[in-house]
C-alpha cells in the first residue's frame, strides 16, 4: 500500500515538473516555490486543523521546523533552479537518482539495512537512468548538464528529509508533521522573495499562468505530499524513494503538451531499466 500511494505521489510530482518548466521563463526560482508551497500550506492548515491532528511534540519541533526549511525551501530552489537549465524529463530523471541517496543516507544513519535484492533494485534503476541522460545528451538544450548537476546535488536534501522524518512522524502524525515542515518552509521562502522582490512578476501573470501555479500548489503541493508521508508512514525510505522513478514519465508526457518537449527513445530505453528496477526492488523472494 505504501508503494502503490508513493507512485501516485511521484506522477503527480512530474506533472508540476512540466508545469514548473512552463512557468519558468516568467518566474524566478523563489517565487516558484512559493506559489507551491504557500498555497499547499493554505490547503493542509485547515484540513489538519478540521481533523485534530496530532502535531509534533515541543521537543521535536526544532527537528521538524529545520527538516521543513531545508526540504520546502532549499530543495525547491534548487530544483526550480535545475529546471531552468534542462527539460523536465531530464531533470527528472536525475531526480530519480533519490533511491540510491536515500539508500546511502540509511544506511549511513542505521535506519534502514542493505539487502542484495535492494542494492541490485536500486542499483538497475540507477543505471537507467544515468543511461538515459548519457545517451541523450547531444539532444538536450545547451548547459543542460549543469541542471542535472545540481538537481542530483539537491537529491540529498530529499533523501536525508526521507530517512529522518519517518521518527518524527511516528511520534505525531503525518498530517500534523508534513503541516508545520511545509508552513516553516513557506514562511522562509515568503521572507526571501519580498526581499529580493520576486513576487514583482506576479503582476504580470497571465490567466494561463495563475492556473498553472494554483495546479503547483493544489496537485504537485499539497496533494502530492500529503500522499508521500502517508505512503513514507507504510512503507522503508528506500521503497519509497524507489518510486520517484516513475516521475520523469508523468514529467516528460505533460512537457510534451505544455512546452513543446520531444519525447526521446532514450527517455523510454532508460526507463524500461527503472521500471525492472522498482520491480526487483520492492518485491520480496520466495522462500523455498
Amino acid at each position: 500500500m505504501g508503494v502503490a500511494v508513493a507512485l501516485v505521489s511521484s506522477a503527480l510530482g512530474g506533472t508540476a515538473a512540466a508545469v514548473t518548466r512552463y512557468l519558468v521563463g516568467g518566474a524566478d526560482p523563489i517565487l516558484l516555490a512559493s506559489l507551491r508551497w504557500g498555497i499547499g500550506f493554505v490547503i493542509l492548515l485547515p484540513t489538519a486543523l478540521l481533523l485534530s491532528v496530532r502535531w509534533p511534540s515541543r521537543r521535536d519541533l526544532p527537528s521538524v521546523l529545520l527538516l521543513g526549511v531545508c526540504f520546502f525551501g532549499l530543495f525547491f530552489i534548487l530544483y526550480n533552479i535545475a529546471i531552468g537549465y534542462t527539460t523536465a524529463a531530464r531533470a527528472s530523471l536525475a531526480l530519480a537518482t533519490l533511491p540510491l541517496h536515500t539508500m546511502v543516507v540509511g544506511a549511513l544513519l542505521g535506519v534502514e539495512r542493505l539487502t542484495l535484492r535492494k542494492v541490485i533494485g536500486v542499483g538497475v534503476a540507477v543505471l537507467g537512468v544515468v543511461a538515459a541522460l548519457a545517451a541523450g545528451l547531444a539532444e538536450s538544450p545547451v548547459g543542460a548538464w549543469r541542471g542535472e548537476l545540481i538537481m542530483t546535488g539537491a537529491v540529498f536534501c530529499m533523501a536525508f528529509y526521507n530517512v529522518l522524518s519517518r521518527p518524527l512522524m511516528q511520534r505525531s502524525s503525518a498530517l500534523g508533521f508534513l503541516t508545520v515542515g511545509m508552513g516553516a518552509g513557506a514562511a522562509v521562502l515568503l521572507l526571501a522573495g519580498a526581499l529580493r522582490g520576486s513576487f514583482a512578476a506576479l503582476n504580470a501573470f497571465t490567466a494561463a499562468q495563475w492556473t498553472a501555479g494554483l495546479y503547483l500548489g493544489v496537485a504537485g503541493g499539497a496533494l502530492a505530499f500529503i500522499l508521500w508521508v502517508m505512503a513514507l508512514e507504510r512503507a522503508t525510505p528506500t521503497r519509497v524513494a524507489n518510486t520517484m522513478t516513475v516521475n520523469p514519465i508523468a514529467a516528460a508526457t505533460l512537457a510534451a503538451l505544455l512546452v513543446g518537449e520531444p519525447i526521446r527513445a532514450t527517455l523510454v530505453v532508460g526507463l524500461v531499466a527503472v521500471f525492472a528496477g522498482i520491480w526487483i526492488a520492492t518485491s520480496q523472494a520466495k522462500s523455498a
